[in-house]
C-alpha cells in the first residue's frame, strides 16, 4: 500500500499547565504513535486547544483517533462529588479532551479509547463512573499497584464483539495491563461492554452497536511495554476500521 493510501489516525496529547519560569508543556508517550505506526496508520498529534473551530476543522481530516490515557477526570463536570483518591488531569486536557470527543461524535469518526480515553468516551455519551473501584465493587480484585506496573489480570470477552476479534474465539486465557482505580459503572446508551475482568466483572472494554459510527474502548494499555503482541490486535483491527472509513468517504466523493 502507498503511504499517501494509509488511514490518518489523530492522538490527544498529555498537558502541562506553565509553571513559573516552566513554560507549558504538551506531549505523546511514543508507545502511541508507535503502537499506530505498526498497525498500519499514520499518526498526527492534536496539540490541546480551546478553539472548537480548530478541532473541527483538524478532526475532519481525519480517518480516526485514538484518546489515549492519563490522570483523572474531575467527576465535578459530570454532577459527583470530588472523590479522595481522584487525582485529576489538567483542567485544559480535559476541557480539550472533552470537547474533541463532542467533536469526533458529531462527526461520527473511528475512535478507539484507552484507559481514561474509554472512561471518557462512556461518560460524554451518557454514562457513569466508579470513582474508586476497591471502594465501589465488592470484593474487587486489585486493578492497580503503583509497586508493579506490569499487574496483569483475566478477562472475560463476550462473543461477537470487537474484542472477540481482538483474541479470537478461543479466548478463554487472555490476561491484560491493569492500572486504574476507576472504572466504568453504568454503561453509555447504545453501548455494550464486551470484555470484563474475570474476578469481580468490572468493565474492561466498551463498543458501539450502532451501525453509523465506530467507538470502542479498552481499560488495559494495549500501547504499553506490559502488553501482548495480541494486545497490540486492537490498534491493527482499530486501524482496519479506520481505513474502512477512509475508503467509504473516498467512494462517497
Amino acid at each position: 500500500m502507498e503511504r499517501r493510501g494509509k488511514p490518518v489516525i489523530g492522538l490527544n496529547l498529555e498537558y502541562k499547565s506553565a509553571n513559573g519560569a516552566v513554560p507549558s508543556l504538551a506531549y505523546l508517550f511514543s508507545e502511541y504513535s508507535n503502537a499506530v505506526i505498526e498497525a498500519g496508520g499514520v499518526p498526527v498529534l492534536i496539540p490541546p486547544t480551546d478553539d472548537l473551530d480548530v478541532v473541527s476543522s483538524t478532526l475532519s481530516l481525519l480517518d480516526g483517533c485514538v484518546m489515549v490515557g492519563g490522570a483523572d477526570l474531575d467527576p465535578r463536570n459530570d454532577g459527583f462529588m470530588l472523590h479522595r483518591f481522584v487525582r485529576t488531569m489538567d483542567p485544559f486536557r480535559e476541557q480539550f479532551d472533552r470537547m474533541l470527543m463532542d467533536e469526533i461524535a458529531r462527526q461520527r469518526k473511528p475512535v478507539l479509547g484507552i484507559g481514561v480515553g474509554m472512561q471518557l468516551l462512556n461518560v460524554s455519551q451518557g454514562g457513569t463512573l466508579y470513582l474508586h473501584v476497591s471502594e465501589d465493587v465488592p470484593n474487587a480484585m486489585p486493578h492497580r499497584d503503583n509497586s508493579d506496573p506490569d499487574l496483569r489480570h483475566p478477562i472475560v470477552v463476550e462473543k461477537g464483539t470487537f474484542l472477540e476479534q481482538v483474541y479470537g474465539k478461543n479466548n478463554n486465557d487472555v490476561r491484560v495491563n491493569s492500572r486504574h482505580h476507576m472504572a466504568v459503572d453504568d454503561v453509555a446508551p447504545g453501548f455494550v461492554v464486551s470484555a470484563r475482568c474475570s474476578g469481580d466483572q468490572v468493565v474492561e472494554a466498551i463498543e458501539l452497536i450502532q451501525d453509523d459510527w465506530f467507538a470502542v474502548g479498552v481499560q488495559f494499555h494495549p500501547e504499553a511495554a506490559s502488553a501482548t503482541s495480541l494486545d497490540q490486535r486492537v490498534f491493527t483491527e482499530f486501524v482496519r476500521a479506520a481505513m474502512s472509513f477512509k475508503n467509504a468517504r473516498v467512494g462517497a466523493c
